[in-house]
C-alpha cells in the first residue's frame, strides 16, 4: 500500500497560499509533495487537517523563542486547521535526550502539573484557545501497560536508533544510554498514531522524533504525518540561539516596558528574521516594509512596529503604546511615572549599599562595577565616587536605561 496522501486532489491557488503559509520560516516540510497533496484535499473534502505540537513541561521556562513553533501553529490555525496542543506528562517522566550528552533527571508527578499548567497558559497567549485541542500523552500512555510496550518497541531496531545523532555520539564516547531513553521516541512517535496526526511540529533538534511518529503510523496502518521543523531564534546579541543561560532571551512574562525595550535593541539586520518567525504579518507585507527600510525609511519605524506587535500579544495594545510612550521619555532622559517607591532608613548610606538595599543591584560588588561604568545616576546626574555617601531626602536612583526606583531615605 501506498501510505502516501493517496488521491490525488488538484492543486488550487488557495492551496498554493496555504503551502506558502506553510513555508514561512521553516527549516524543513517533508515530504512536501504530501504535505501539499494533505491540503488538496483537506480544501477538496472541507475536512480540517489535524496539527499536532508536543511539549514536555520540564520546565516553566518559556521565552520567545519557544513560540516561534506556537506562531507556526497559530498560522495553520488560521487557516482553519485542526491545532493539538499536546502537553507530554507521560513522555516528561522518560525525559527527552535529543541533543543530551547524559540521562536527563526525573520529576515528580507534582512538578509535571505545575509545568504543565504554566505551558498551557502561556502557549494560550499565542494559540486560540477555543479552536484549541488540548491533549495529555499520559491518556494513551499509561493504559499501553507492559504488553503494549513490548509490541511498541518491536516497531523500530536497535540499529535504527543508534543511528540518532546524540545516542550514536554517546556510545563512541563511551557515556551511559539507559534503555528507557529508548522509549522516549517511540512514544513520541505513538503520540502521532494516537491522535492520527497529519503534521508534526518541533524544532531542528527533534527531527529524529519526528520522523519517528510518521515511522510508527505506517506500521499502524495509518497514513503518515508530514514533519515541519522550525528554526532555533537568535537572541539580542544576535550571534547565539536565544537562551537564559546566555542572558540574550526576552521572558513572555517579562513586564510590556522591558519587553518593547528589549525587542528595539536588536540589530537591524535581526529584525527582519523576527519579523519572519514572531510577527503574524503577511510576507507581502514584511516585504513592502522591507522596501520602504531600503528607499530610506528609518529602521527603527519597522523595529517599533515588531515591538508594539510582540508587546500587544503577551501584554495588551493599550499596554504595547504605553511601553513606546515610557521608551519614548526615557530617551529624552526623563522619568517613566509609573516607578517603583522605596522607604529606606540609616543616612547617611553608601552609594552601593543604597543601589541594593533600592533592588537596583544584586550586590555592592556590582552596584560598583556599575557606577565604574557611568551606569548610575541620582535626579539625572551621573554619579563617578563609589565613596559618596548620600544624606537623608527623596530623590529618583536610576541604573542604565531601564531601572528607577524613587527613594525616600531618612536617618
Amino acid at each position: 500500500m501506498n501510505h502516501s496522501a493517496v488521491k490525488t486532489h488538484p492543486v488550487t491557488d488557495g492551496v498554493r497560499r496555504a503551502l506558502e503559509i506553510s513555508l514561512r520560516g521553516v527549516d524543513e516540510l517533508l515530504p512536501q509533495e504530501d504535505w501539499t497533496q494533505k491540503l488538496a484535499r483537506s480544501e477538496a473534502t472541507g475536512v480540517p487537517l489535524r496539527i499536532k505540537l508536543g511539549l514536555d513541561p520540564t520546565a516553566p521556562d518559556i521565552h520567545i523563542g519557544h513560540t516561534v513553533v506556537l506562531n507556526k501553529m497559530r498560522q495553520l490555525q488560521d487557516l482553519g486547521h485542526t491545532v493539538i496542543f499536546l502537553i507530554g506528562d507521560f513522555t516528561t517522566l522518560i525525559g527527552d535526550p535529543s541533543g543530551r550528552n547524559s540521562t536527563r533527571p526525573p520529576l515528580t508527578a507534582e512538578q509535571i502539573k505545575v509545568n504543565a499548567e504554566t505551558y498551557r497558559e502561556q502557549a494560550y497567549k499565542v494559540l486560540d484557545p477555543s479552536k484549541t485541542e488540548l491533549r495529555y500523552n499520559s491518556e494513551w500512555c499509561d493504559k499501553l501497560g507492559a504488553r503494549g510496550m513490548i509490541e511498541l518497541s518491536a516497531k523500530y531496531t536497535v540499529a535504527r536508533m543508534m543511528e540518532r545523532n546524540d545516542f550514536h555520539q554517546r556510545f563512541n564516547d563511551g557515556s551511559s544510554i539507559s534503555l528507557h531513553e529508548f522509549l522516549y521516541p517511540l512514544l513520541q512517535g505513538y503520540d502521532s498514531v494516537a491522535l492520527q496526526s497529519d503534521l508534526e511540529l518541533g524544532g531542528t533538534d527533534q527531527k529524529f522524533n519526528l520522523l519517528m511518529g510518521r515511522h510508527l503510523q505506517m506500521e499502524y496502518g495509518q497514513e503518515p504525518q508530514c514533519v515541519l521543523t522550525m528554526p532555533l531564534l537568535v537572541g539580542l546579541d544576535g550571534v547565539n540561539k536565544m537562551s537564559k543561560s546566555k542572558n540574550n532571551y526576552i521572558g513572555i512574562t517579562e513586564d510590556a516596558n522591558t519587553m518593547f525595550a528589549k525587542v528595539l535593541s536588536i540589530s537591524d539586520d535581526l529584525m527582519w528574521d523576527w519579523f519572519t518567525l514572531l510577527s503574524f504579518m503577511s510576507l507581502p507585507e514584511i516585504a513592502a516594509l522591507k522596501l520602504e527600510i531600503e528607499g530610506g525609511r528609518n529602521p527603527k519605524d519597522a523595529k517599533v512596529l515588531l515591538a508594539k506587535e510582540i508587546t500587544a500579544r503577551f501584554h495588551s495594545a493599550a499596554a504595547a503604546e504605553a511601553a513606546e510612550q515610557d521608551f519614548i521619555n526615557r530617551s529624552k532622559g526623563g522619568i517613566p511615572d509609573d516607578i517603583p517607591e522605596v522607604q529606606l532608613s540609616g543616612a547617611p548610606v553608601g552609594i552601593g549599599a543604597l543601589l541594593k538595599q533600592a533592588n537596583l543591584a544584586p550586590s555592592s560588588s556590582e552596584a560598583n562595577r556599575l557606577i565604574e561604568g557611568g551606569g548610575v545616576r541620582i535626579d539625572g546626574t551621573v554619579i563617578s565616587d563609589k565613596g559618596l555617601k548620600i544624606e537623608a531626602g527623596t530623590f529618583v536612583l536610576q541604573v542604565g536605561k531601564r531601572k528607577f526606583a524613587r527613594v525616600t531615605l531618612s536617618a
